[in-house]
């Protein structure tokens, strides 16, 4: 039936238009530290069997099979978006409280509300408790306190902090914990760079940088977007093109149902 095939080509405009809202989201996001690029996911809908004959007819003399039946799809929906965890660009900033995670794992900052999320965005700064915090005020944790009178702050690549002090002296304040997933495409995105735990990421596993599958630590780095441009230009170009040929489906479905309402008057 017609209907089936404007519905068909209705479910292929909006998944395209879902489509390009997450490439145009990936392209708004190439300058966000850290920030990773989705990707959009589609499934066929539900098969309907219809006859190849609908009029049932005999051809005289013949010995096939006039009722058969064929499987018509009803068209396409979206079903997920997928992050994809694909390490950025590490870019030098020469900030002292700036660092990168070079390979797996996530920094698990404490919220307001005393929930935990996670993060790859390592601009980090100090409050005024002398805790290191994220650019939204989200506590680092494990935490440690940082003291005003001191020199520098030195971040190893396993994560141990330490503090130049006046004299010459250094000491350790504390080290700097990753966490882990074992699916990171189930994380659930928060804004602001934050990722929160789902049942399809699993529970977090903590660990030290470095060790155990968990990335280095790099200071005065900061890992840049993963979004690579051409990519998204010329996924947006084949999003648009499959959402104007979908359109052209429904100007031609219209065209096949005026000329058969053309036939019934005549």
């Amino acid at each position: 039936m017609p209907t089936r095939a404007l519905k068909s080509a209705a479910s292929g405009m909006y998944a395209q238009q879902i489509n390009i809202q997450v490439i145009s989201n990936n392209i708004a996001n190439m300058n966000t530290t850290s920030f990773k690029k989705s990707r959009a996911e589609f499934k066929d809908l539900i098969y309907q069997q219809i006859s190849a004959n609908p009029q049932n007819s005999v051809v005289p003399g013949s010995v096939e099979n006039t009722n058969t039946k064929i499987q018509v799809g009803s068209g396409v929906k979206p079903s997920s978006t997928q992050k994809i965890f694909v390490q950025g660009d590490l870019q030098q900033s020469g900030q002292q409280l700036d660092v990168a995670i070079n390979g797996d794992g996530f920094y698990q900052v404490r919220k307001s509300d005393g929930t935990f999320s996670y993060t790859r965005d390592g601009s980090f700064k100090i409050s005024s408790e002398g805790s290191l915090v994220t650019s939204d005020g989200y506590l680092l944790e494990p935490g440690f306190t940082i003291n005003s009178d001191i020199l520098g702050i030195a971040i190893s690549r396993d994560g141990i902090v330490s503090a130049n002090e006046v004299g010459g002296g250094s000491v350790e304040l504390g080290t700097i914990e990753l966490a882990k997933f074992v699916n990171p495409g189930g994380l659930m995105a928060l804004g602001d760079n934050l990722y929160g735990e789902t049942t399809a990421s699993g529970a977090p596993i903590l660990g030290q940088a470095g060790q155990d599958g968990f990335g280095e630590l790099n200071q005065g780095f900061l890992e840049s977007s993963n979004v690579d441009i051409v990519e998204e230009m010329i996924s947006m170009i084949s999003a648009q093109r499959s959402y104007e040929i979908n359109s052209k489906t429904v100007k031609t479905v219209e065209d096949m149902m005026s000329i058969a309402n053309n036939l019934k008057r005549g």
